[in-house]
């Protein structure tokens, strides 16, 4: 059988252009119909639960309305459907095709309306039944301790810092290296901003690796090591077993230098530091750096340090893999004060920290290391930064390129288990010096307490830098 077109029963032009018109328009009408009621839909959604309007319910309202626009719709397409029963087969079949089309999608709406009405009642319901009656409680602010700081923004932004990464404990402290007064300062207790400092002056908290600058400063004050001087490496740098501390007569094996000991924090090298230059030594070292001394109003506590004669407990203490040494974070920041002036122990101060820090500045007489001590314990804590373990934080990852490549940074960092208050301490203690004018600098002393089973905030490294960073943009760039 053959089909052919027969140009005789075709339809005139205006009557093709008619129904071609009426076919878009009924395209366009199935489309408004499918949109509205999406809109329809989102709109009721947002509507509280039990919201009236005039007396009824938006509801309600919605599916009467949705209903007419459904029954205006559907009358107007059989309108355009009788219209277009015309002589064109092709026409009439697509018209119906279109209309069939609208029609299923306009139910299909109303099912899917229906069927989100029933799942957002089933929402409210679950909602109203876990959410709890009290809201809780918004955290206020009080800033009147970062307003009584010497220096207002960095105080606030340690505050800021504090309330962003919630440590479970922590202090801040910041100190002018020049005048040796407490310019910032921030704590937490329990996961909340204190107002008033505690931990800065305590001395219960393990000093850790910080330690290991007793023991270099007693290794150059004994004239028999420097800084390039080589240390038996043996095993890994976080243990300290007692065969790493053995080391054969004509021992051939891998080794270390001792500024890389320190900057590394590697156990076994300084354990065997310390048992080489003997208890004594390192006493009077630490002595020097302010352990075993009583400071003058008990501000801050007395630090322990307290080495065995001999034996595994001396390595122990040497290299800060024991509890016992203890250190409080205002004679941290005194040490490094010590190291970068080159000038014997002064405890910092501040007028506005009544009980916890003395009000003036109060010479102590601890005696002074050497120059060459000096300089060596300065250059060891830089190479911590520029090849230790503090490295990876105190970089242009958290600092801007230009401030970072201003400044001299040094440090240590530290990291034990404690037990005033529970849980795992990690310390930086640093400096930020500006290499173009050195007497613009910053000393950073940060201890933080993580739950052992739990959360843990950023690291110390990071906050310390950070910290710098801020420093420098307001300190180092000023026009006058």
């Amino acid at each position: 059988m053959k089909y052919y077109y027969d140009p005789q029963n075709r339809l005139p032009y205006k009557k093709r252009l008619r129904n071609r018109c009426i076919a878009i328009a009924i395209f366009v009408a199935a489309c408004a119909l499918i949109v509205s009621c999406i809109f329809k839909s989102g709109e009721r959604a947002a509507q509280p639960k039990g919201f009236v309007v005039n007396g009824n319910d938006p509801s309600k309202e919605w599916i009467k309305d949705t209903l007419r626009v459904d029954s205006s719709i559907i009358d107007s397409l059989k309108e355009a459907h009788r219209a277009i029963k015309v002589k064109d087969p092709l026409t009439e079949s697509a018209a119906k095709s279109l209309f069939g089309e609208a029609k299923a999608s306009a139910e299909a709406v109303s099912k899917e309306s229906e069927r989100k009405e029933d799942l957002e009642n089933t929402q409210a319901a679950i909602t109203a039944a876990v959410t709890p009656e009290n809201p809780p409680e918004v955290e206020i602010v009080d800033s009147v301790h970062i307003k009584n700081q010497k220096d207002v923004f960095l105080a606030e932004k340690i505050d800021i810092m504090l309330r962003r990464f919630k440590p479970m404990h922590s202090a801040i402290l910041v100190v002018e290296p020049n005048s040796n007064e407490i310019i910032a300062w921030g704590e937490t207790k329990d996961y909340k901003v204190q107002n008033a400092p505690d931990y800065i002056s305590r001395n219960t908290f393990p000093a850790a690796s910080l330690a290991k600058t007793v023991t270099i400063a007693a290794a150059m004050e004994s004239n028999r090591y420097s800084l390039n001087s080589p240390i038996p490496d043996r095993g890994a740098h976080h243990t300290l077993y007692k065969n790493q501390l053995r080391v054969p007569e004509n021992y051939a094996g891998p080794t270390i230098e001792l500024q890389d000991a320190y900057a590394k924090s590697a156990n076994p090298p300084l354990g065997i530091i310390g048992l080489n230059v003997g208890a004594k030594r390192l006493r009077d070292a630490a002595k020097m750096l302010g352990y075993n001394t009583n400071f003058p109003g008990g501000l801050p506590g007395r630090s322990n340090y307290a080495p065995p004669d001999s034996g595994y407990g001396l390595a122990e203490v040497s290299c800060g893999f024991i509890q016992s040494t203890t250190l409080s974070p205002l004679l941290a920041a005194a040490q490094v004060r010590s190291i970068l002036a080159k000038k014997p122990l002064e405890i910092p101060w501040a007028k506005d920290l009544e009980g916890i820090a003395p009000k003036q500045r109060i010479a102590l007489d601890v005696g002074k290391f050497s120059e060459n001590t000096y300089y060596g314990l300065r250059a060891a804590m830089l190479r911590s930064v520029t090849n230790g373990t503090a490295r990876k934080h105190l970089s242009t990852k958290n600092m801007a390129r230009k401030n970072f490549n201003a400044l001299n940074i040094g440090g240590k960092t530290g990291s034990l288990d404690g037990n005033d208050p529970n849980g795992r301490y990690e310390w930086f203690m640093g400096f930020a010096q500006s290499k173009e004018d050195p007497k613009k600098a910053i000393i950073v002393v940060i201890m933080q307490v993580h739950d052992l089973q739990g959360y843990r905030s950023q690291p110390a490294c990071q906050v310390a830098a950070m910290i710098m960073n801020y420093w420098a943009h307001q300190k180092l760039w000023q026009t006058n």
